[in-house]
């Protein structure tokens, strides 16, 4: 039986990971230190005899006895509510918590998984965005905190792979939505969702023509599990390609939730991007993967989870 490490495992995707690889076999450790994970995410979990939560922030030194197959570092805001409050441990979670785990990894001599994101590309101008774009960031801006730690992350394990021959992967994740996502989160989908199912307004920033794609969790799990049983060292985008336009977005949501709501337009954010689209030829290529969920499928799901929560 192979043992993996997911730190921030029980947060959305975390645990969603956790679930899956427990599906697939694996002997779990789940590390979080709940900052923005929840436990009630992982609590179906714990009677599993091949599951173990550790409550840890990676930030700090971290020690496990088990022998380690692999190390998943998934731990860290994602969404800009979260890092612009706690800018500071979401730097620390990106380099000392990449550090940490990296070192870990080079110990127990265990194939490593960085979770990037899309944001590596800031706001970009090239569309859609593939691996070879070196990204449009700035380090000094509000989103500064969460872009250049994931940006420093990527080049820490890529230095690890080059200079101590860990074996590494770097999964590019872009926009992901489905059961597990807070209603406070305060990215488009929990969101629009919560306002229509309260009948709201539903608040669009800026003009609301800027783009973005939405892969569902579960095609998105499928493509990390995929790049993890690879021998893929650089960095993989994992997405929908499908682009949709924010008020394209809104109205998908009045409709499948026949909200009352109308939509109401706020100023649009500093630095946030005008177009996100990933390029997944890579992907499809060296992994056979590409989503399979539609739009209206994965939102049909969210929102009977956003409805029971």
């Amino acid at each position: 039986m192979k043992t993996v490490l997911i730190t921030g495992g029980a947060g959305f995707l975390g645990s969603h990971l956790c679930e899956f690889l427990l599906d697939k076999g694996f002997r779990v450790l789940c590390m979080d230190n709940l900052i923005t994970g929840k436990e009630s995410n992982i609590e179906n979990l714990k009677e599993n005899k091949n599951f173990k939560f550790i409550n840890h922030n990676v930030s700090e030194h971290i020690n496990v006895e088990e022998d380690l197959d692999y190390i998943m570092h998934f731990a860290s805001p994602a969404s800009p509510i979260d890092y612009q409050k706690i800018p500071i441990q979401t730097l620390k979670v990106g380099s000392l918590g990449t550090h940490n785990t990296l070192g870990l990894a080079l110990a127990k001599k265990a194939i490593y998984m960085i979770a990037s994101t899309s944001e590596v590309y800031g706001d970009p101008q090239v569309n859609p965005q593939p691996e070879s774009y070196w990204g449009n960031v700035n380090p000094v801006g509000p989103r500064g905190c969460y872009d250049e730690a994931k940006r420093f992350s990527e080049a820490l394990v890529t230095a690890y792979h080059n200079i101590h021959k860990v074996d590494t992967r770097i999964v590019r994740i872009f926009n992901t939505y489905g059961p597990r996502m807070r209603k406070d989160d305060g990215r488009a989908v929990p969101n629009f969702l919560t306002q229509a199912l309260n009948n709201e307004p539903i608040t669009v920033y800026g003009d609301g023509k800027q783009t973005r794609s939405f892969c569902y969790v579960s095609d998105l799990i499928e493509g990390i599990y995929r790049l993890l049983m690879s021998n893929i060292n650089d960095p993989v985008n994992i997405g929908n390609p499908e682009e949709y336009t924010l008020i394209e977005f809104a109205e998908k949501i009045k409709e499948l939730t026949q909200a009352k709501s109308e939509i109401t337009f706020k100023e649009l954010p500093v630095d946030d991007p005008l177009i996100r689209c990933p390029d997944i030829t890579k992907a499809k290529k060296e992994l056979g993967w590409e989503p399979k969920f539609g739009l209206e499928e994965g939102l049909k799901n969210t929102i009977e989870f956003f409805k029971k929560s």
